[in-house]
């Protein structure tokens, strides 16, 4: 019984501590972004591609024209619920996988995700590996929507986003609210 009510409390008091921490003075926080930096400064400003040069690209790839991996870094349930045709996908959290299924260093690699906070990662990951051609897409696939491109899932096919809103207000609000990773 002693030993239960030190749990708790010791618990207790951890929480309080946790919890009176805030975003500006979180170190964990602090730590994050730098890490961010360093891996997104792996990715030359050359290979930072914007919503156009994506589009030509990922067109060229498409038609045979030009030979590149063109991975979706998102989660599964992203990836199932909308993705860009043709499109390859490995999980973020998965980057240690490219090494098995990517052989060649100088293979083209292109990544994207759903804003571009997990491709930096991804990016600057391939880059620490000893990948030399690694691109990253820079407005990922809420870009490509708000850009008007297509989408496809199993169940609708293809089909368009025709408003995308980060969260939804008014009668059109979504009445459930647990969500696994967005709040959409």
């Amino acid at each position: 019984m002693k030993t239960w009510f030190a749990v708790i409390l010791a618990l207790a008091l951890t929480l309080g501590m946790v919890c009176s921490v805030t975003a500006a003075d979180n170190p964990l926080e602090t730590g994050e972004k730098a890490v961010r930096v360093e891996l997104h400064n792996q990715i030359p400003k050359d290979r930072i591609l914007s919503l156009e040069q994506f589009y030509q690209l990922y067109q060229d790839v498409m038609a045979g024209k030009e030979k590149a991996y063109i991975i979706d870094t998102r989660t599964h349930p992203e990836f199932y619920a909308g993705h860009i045709a043709g499109t390859d996908h490995v999980h973020a959290g998965h980057v240690y996988t490219i090494p098995r299924l990517i052989k060649d260093p100088n293979a083209k690699i292109v990544v994207f995700c759903r804003t571009n906070v997990r491709n930096d990662y991804f990016a600057g990951m391939l880059y620490k590996y000893g990948y030399t051609n690694v691109w990253s897409y820079e407005d990922g696939v809420v870009g490509w929507m708000k850009a008007g491109y297509p989408l496809v899932n199993q169940f609708m096919g293809k089909f368009q986003v025709v408003e995308y809103h980060k969260e939804f207000s008014g009668p059109e609000k979504d009445p459930f609210n647990i969500r696994e990773f967005h709040p959409y």
